[in-house]
């Protein structure tokens, strides 16, 4: 299939105007197709030859102003358009579509509890063509109008209110102008929960087996739209642009959710079926706030071309943490920013895969789908929050509400934002976007403290090119009454522009100095000698949990760089963990503990060490939480310490017992976590996980056995998985991924050693069998991740050379073999 170039794209937007579309789908025609009619009205601007782009089984007709073209002309996914003269066209397009397995175009999902189907679209950046005909590029915006036909007992959604008309048929109000991949449907006998905000219908809709999970929250989750929608409305002044306002939890969504208008599309994890932390709600929450965010950063005013993905998703990212700080009661967000996603950001933008916020060359589709990574979301989100910091908030709604007014209903490049901006400040918010949103890399400040007694001054060492206002917290200690650390009494927080004009006088010396206290800029810090110390000392004592992240990160970045060992890192979470408030920080610290530092970091020598030391840090937060205040830090401590359990008695006792001593009780979720850690350990067998599926056959239930079964430590039992991921195109996308996730496990090097080479070969093939979507899955999930040696990134690095990779996968082995390179550095040290 071609992929559509940038140069194309400008060609066919001077060419065309695109007005309406005209979209008939039948649902009702069998397991593996549906039938898709289109009607497409636009003008030729001049005589010319385009193209239209569509991804059939078959194209059964095509009439272009009323003469049929030949279906042979169809090249790839292209059909022609020779010879338009220039005016009013219709193109009528009968095709018969797929239904897709791997979560792209028109998903089909049954689910195995009740025996249901549904159905739902994602047609992001170049999908619609698996569903209907398309002139598919975001600036060829239009009025979509909608039927279709499904089974009896269904309901179908859209992006406008939809009507029952009878015989199984269905009308979606014709939308304003929107882009392509935006259009959405979802068609099953959904469970919905329907409720009236501000004169719009508003609903949440999920699958009939999760019909109480989702009537548990309901509450909550319209509760948190209302929030978000409130306080959207009392930031911009441009009023929600669409007709009604759906949420549908959708099952086996490669994405967290897809901000289609008036139909938002989310991952159906996202209804809790068991136990979550208050922290995993406040996931549910941000991404609600971000999806609703797009509603005016991307749909409202859409990027022209894919090179300013940054307008949508950097916007949404930083307007969903703020908004769910400022409207809701998770009041702490910047918190699980801080540890999670930044994180992520700082990750992606340290390899060679990295690019600018607002990259300048995105060539096609196939390249812009690369960007949707740390750096457009998380870094692009933490330079918003830097400009923020720099320009003032009053002046940076004042540029977004112009940017609105200037392009509603159209599309923007970077240039027009950043005009908008400037018609409201003085400042050179041209030269901020240069220095911050056309570079790479991360910069690192390093503080240097001079002086004597009562008379030192800080100079903060700046590696990097971007211009940063940070705040410095000073820090002084106090002696505890007992035996917890000393205490850390803010002194005061210093502010401060990098690069200095002047040293900045600090008076006597902190016991800690903090760069970039509040988390205010995107940049690695680093602590000086005596700030270090401290640290060690007094880590969990820094009263507020922001502050403790931006430490947790910089040690962190510190050990990935080689500039602290992993064993250092251990010591101060087993110190300090276990009087840790924050959910957030306590789950960000336990992952990145247990799977790089324990998985990866170490040699196979220090990795019973590492899991013990683990184990013991879970334990203590366990006994902590005995009296049932803190039911999350329980649950968090319960799941780290199935997962790093090296011997099955006490995990095996709560499997048979059905709770852990003091609780919680096993919910699903928990069980599957248990036996998953069994069948690693060997302690398990097939007899029981075919207990467990019969006790659980979900669909949650079915990823859970596909899990446990690739993680038995047989040769059988990996054979067999393997065989299931890469010699059959039978999984569906999350079924892939949870046999992949069992496969690797560190316990298990020397039986899956043969599996490494095999795994190069495989997955290039399977890559340009199934898809990006499977692709990306390969690359992240069955790539080899736990052999840590230098035969695994010279057959990488052969792979990358030699074979003929598709862009997905090129893009995840470069990530993944950077990182294996990152780990062979960190062992060496």
């Amino acid at each position: 299939m071609s992929v559509l170039t940038r140069d194309e794209a400008q060609n066919r937007a001077q060419l065309l105007d695109v007005h309406r579309y005209t979209i008939e789908l039948d649902l009702t025609t069998g397991e593996e197709t549906f039938e898709s009619r289109t009607a497409i009205r636009f003008t030729a601007r001049a005589d010319g030859t385009t193209f239209v782009e569509l991804k059939p089984a078959e194209l059964r007709s095509a009439t272009l102003d009323g003469q049929p073209l030949d279906p042979a002309a169809l090249t790839g996914n292209r059909l022609p358009l020779a010879d338009l003269a220039a005016g009013e066209h219709e193109l009528r397009v009968h095709a018969t579509m797929r239904y897709s397995r791997t979560g792209e175009g028109m998903h089909r999902f049954t689910d195995p509890t009740d025996g249901e189907t549904y159905l739902y679209t994602q047609l992001f950046m170049d999908d619609v063509q698996r569903v209907f005909t398309a002139f598919d590029q975001p600036d060829l915006k239009a009025v979509f109008e909608l039927t279709v036909t499904a089974p009896d007992g269904w309901s179908v959604l859209a992006n406008g209110i939809t009507e029952h008309l009878g015989d199984g048929r269905w009308k979606a109000a014709p939308t304003p102008l929107i882009s392509t991949y935006l259009v959405a449907v979802a068609a099953g006998p959904w469970h919905s929960v329907t409720t009236e905000h501000r004169g719009l219908p508003f609903g949440i809709h999920c699958r009939r087996s999760l019909a109480p999970h989702l009537d548990a929250d309901a509450d909550e989750l319209l509760e948190i739209t209302r929030q978000c929608f409130d306080r959207y409305h009392e930031k911009f002044d441009e009023p929600y642009p669409f007709d009604s306002y759906d949420q549908a939890f959708v099952p086996e969504f490669n994405a967290g959710a897809m901000e289609n208008p008036g139909l938002v599309t989310f991952r159906d994890e996202f209804v809790y079926r068991s136990a979550v932390t208050d922290t995993e709600r406040q996931t549910r929450a941000m991404v609600v706030a971000h999806e609703m965010a797009h509603m005016w950063f991307g749909d409202l005013v859409t990027l022209r071309w894919w090179d300013d993905i940054w307008l949508n998703e950097s916007f949404a990212e930083y307007m969903g943490y703020q908004t769910l700080t400022e409207a809701t009661r998770f009041t702490d967000t910047w918190t699980d920013f801080g540890v999670v996603r930044k994180a992520w950001g700082y990750d992606a933008d340290q390899r060679p895969s990295t690019h600018p916020v607002a990259p300048e060359a995105v060539p096609d589709t196939a390249s812009a789908l690369l960007n949707f990574d740390g750096i457009s979301y998380a870094k692009g989100a933490s330079a918003l929050r830097q400009l923020v910091t720099w320009l003032g908030e009053k002046d940076f709604l004042a540029g977004i509400n112009t940017h609105f007014a200037r392009h509603r209903f159209g599309n923007a490049t970077l240039a027009d934002f950043i005009d908008s901006l400037a018609t409201t400040t003085e400042r050179d918010v041209h030269a901020w976007a240069d220095t911050w949103l056309r570079t790479t890399g991360v910069d690192t400040l390093i503080p240097v403290v001079t002086g004597t007694g009562s008379e030192h001054a800080l100079t903060v060492e700046h590696h990097g090119t971007r211009p940063h206002r940070i705040a410095v917290g000073l820090y002084d200690t106090d002696l505890a009454d007992d035996d917890s650390p000393a205490r850390l009494t803010p002194r005061e927080r210093l502010h401060l522009d990098v690069p200095q004009s002047a040293p900045q006088p600090l008076g006597k010396r902190p016991a800690l100095l903090l760069l970039n206290d509040g988390d205010l800029t995107y940049a690695k810090i680093r602590f000086d000698s005596r700030s270090f110390d401290t640290v060690r000392a007094c880590l969990s004592a820094l009263p507020d949990p922001l502050t403790r992240a931006v430490v947790w990160n910089a040690l962190r970045d510190a050990v990935r760089d080689g500039e602290l060992a992993p064993a250092d890192y251990l010591d101060i979470a087993r110190a300090h963990l276990p009087r840790e408030t924050d959910l957030a920080l306590v789950q960000g610290v336990l992952a990145f503990a247990g799977t790089q530092i324990a998985g990866r970091y170490v040699g196979p020598d220090q990795r019973p060490a590492a899991l013990a030391t683990l184990g013991s840090l879970c334990r203590d937060l366990i006994r902590r939480t005995e009296d049932g205040d803190h039911p999350g830090l329980r649950l968090i401590a319960v799941r780290h310490f199935i997962d790093v359990a090296a011997h099955p008695e006490t995990i095996t006792a709560w499997l048979t017992e059905g709770t852990v001593p003091g609780g919680p009780e096993l919910d699903p979720d928990l069980r599957w976590r248990v036996l998953a850690r069994l069948a690693v350990l060997g302690a398990t067998d097939e007899d029981a996980i075919a207990a467990e599926l019969d006790r659980d056959p979900s669909a949650t239930g079915q990823e859970g056995a596909a899990r446990c079964r690739a993680a038995l430590p047989t040769e059988a039992a990996k054979e067999k998985a393997w065989a299931a991921m890469f010699a059959s195109d039978d999984l569906s996308n999350y079924l892939f991924t949870a046999t992949a996730q069992g496969f690797w496990q560190p316990e298990q090097a020397d039986l899956t050693r043969p599996y490494v080479a095999r795994f190069y070969e495989d997955a290039v093939a399977l890559a340009a069998r199934r898809g990006p979507a499977i692709a990306d899955a390969a690359g992240r999930w069955a790539f080899p991740a736990h052999a840590v040696d230098t035969d695994t990134l010279h057959l990488g690095e052969n792979c990358l050379r030699d074979a003929d990779l598709t862009p997905a996968l090129r893009r995840k082995l470069v990530d993944q073999l950077d990182d294996l390179a990152r780990a062979l550095k960190v062992r060496s040290i």
